[in-house]
Formats: structure tokens, C-alpha cells, sequence
């Protein structure tokens, strides 16, 4: 499975951002996302590839342009923070729980969900454990299960493995990949992270520097499943290059 082919669930056009300050964030991005693509966007920092997932969110308003489809995804849309934004006071099951809360419905007709979401983030046996008690891998699981649990059609996440160690990283990208397999939300990941992007996506979109847009938009042609031994393989690597070349490119 390489490229997903399908209708366009997603389409920026024009994507400007200047913020108050004068900071220009974002300048003309135009960029079509496919309905159950997993998409890298990958850049320097500042590059606005925060700003740009806050927009799709709906979170931020751009200066300039259009967002399309982002109505037929109404109550749709999961986001991931780089911090896991966790409820200190409350459990695992309970910050998980908040977003079927904040729908009203009630916990005893979403508690199968809640499991199920729980069990396959690695989270089970831990309903009752609070954040303080967690590492730092277990806290972001618990936030990426509060994203996963209203079942949404497109995942957002923002650098939410940049803090962690490589250990805990490379097995949560491994995870994050099962659960979409078996899935198939549409997915957008921001990462500064050359070697993060080509191991997750079908398709990586480089941004320049400051205002950011689109530098190169490259295909990943890697088959999934994606395991371990795939971060040796000789494809992998010379993506890599390729993509750091581009990279590299646009921050020029």
C-alpha cells in the first residue's frame, strides 16, 4: 500500500497568516489532502506548520485563503498537542472520557468505547492512574486516546513525540501507524523530524522558512506495515536523503 488515491477530503488554498505582531506566518499555501492519507509536514522551526494545523482545526482564522471541507468534518476532527494538555486531577478514564462528556453522553453508554480506545493505546490497567503517575511515552498514549475516542475522520498532531526519548518515540510511531492501518482516519503530522516523517507518512510536504509554504510535496512509496527493521533498509535511508535534500533546499 503506497499512496492513498482518493477524492481530495481537504483543500487549502491561499493560506496567508499575519499575526498582530506583524509576523508573517504563512504566505499562499495551497495544499489538497487525500481521504485516508497520512501526510507529514515537515520544517525548521517558526517555519508556521503549527499555525497551519491550527487553521485546518479551525483554531485560528488565516489571514488569507480558504480551508474546503473542513464543515463536512464538523465534530470529526481529533487534535494532538505536544504537551499532552492532561487533566492533572483527573484519571486516565476520566481525560479520556472528556471529550464524550463535552458531547453529553453519558459514561455508562461510552464505557465500551473508552476501553477499547484505552486497550489499544497500551493504556490497560491504568484506568485509574493519574497523570503525576505516568512517564512522559504513557501520558501522551492517554492524550492520543482522548483525540481517538470520538472516532474522527482527521487526526491532527503536533510534534507530539518531539519531547521524548528515541526509545519511546520510535514505538510510538510504530503504534500510531497499527492504529491507523486498522483505522483509516486521514492524518496530518508536523514534525521537524526528517527521519519521523518518512517512517509514518505516505507523503511528505516541505515547508520553507518563515513565511511558510509549500517548498516540495514528495510521495513515500515505503509498503506498510512499517516495523523496526525498516529504519536500516536502503529505501528508507535514501528517502531520507532525498527528503533532507529537500529540506535542506527550502530552508535556503
Amino acid at each position: 500500500m503506497g499512496e492513498v488515491e482518493s477524492a481530495p477530503l481537504l483543500s487549502l488554498a491561499g493560506i496567508a497568516k499575519t499575526f498582530r505582531t506583524g509576523t508573517r506566518a504563512l504566505d499562499s499555501v495551497d495544499l489538497e489532502v487525500a481521504d485516508g492519507a497520512f501526510v507529514s509536514l515537515l520544517g525548521p522551526s517558526g517555519c508556521g506548520k503549527s499555525t497551519l494545523l491550527r487553521i485546518i482545526a479551525g483554531l485560528v482564522e488565516p489571514s488569507a485563503g480558504v480551508v474546503r471541507g473542513r464543515e463536512a468534518l464538523e465534530g470529526q476532527i481529533g487534535f494532538v498537542f505536544q504537551d499532552p494538555t492532561l487533566m492533572p486531577w483527573a484519571t486516565v478514564e476520566d481525560n479520556v472520557y472528556l471529550p464524550l462528556r463535552l458531547h453529553d453522553l453519558p459514561r455508562a453508554e461510552v464505557a465500551e468505547r473508552i476501553g477499547a480506545t484505552l486497550e489499544a493505546l497500551g493504556l490497560k490497567g491504568f484506568e485509574h492512574a493519574y497523570p503525576r503517575e505516568l512517564s512522559g511515552g504513557m501520558r501522551m498514549r492517554v492524550s492520543i486516546a482522548r483525540a481517538l475516542v470520538t472516532s474522527p475522520r482527521l487526526l491532527l498532531l503536533d510534534e507530539p513525540f518531539a519531547s521524548l526519548d528515541e526509545i519511546t518515540r520510535f514505538r510510538l510511531n510504530e503504534d500510531l501507524l497499527r492504529l491507523w492501518q486498522q483505522q483509516r482516519w486521514t492524518v496530518i503530522f508536523v514534525t521537524h523530524s526528517v527521519f519521523e516523517s518518512v517512517f509514518l507518512a505516505n507523503r511528505v510536504v516541505v515547508m520553507s522558512a518563515r513565511p511558510g509554504r509549500v517548498a516540495a510535496d514528495l510521495p513515500i512509496g515505503l509498503p506498510y506495515p512499517r516495523t523496526s527493521g525498516l529504519r536500516t533498509a536502503p529505501e528508507y535511508t535514501a528517502l531520507c536523503r532525498a527528503v533532507s535534500g529537500s529540506l535542506a533546499g527550502a530552508m535556503t
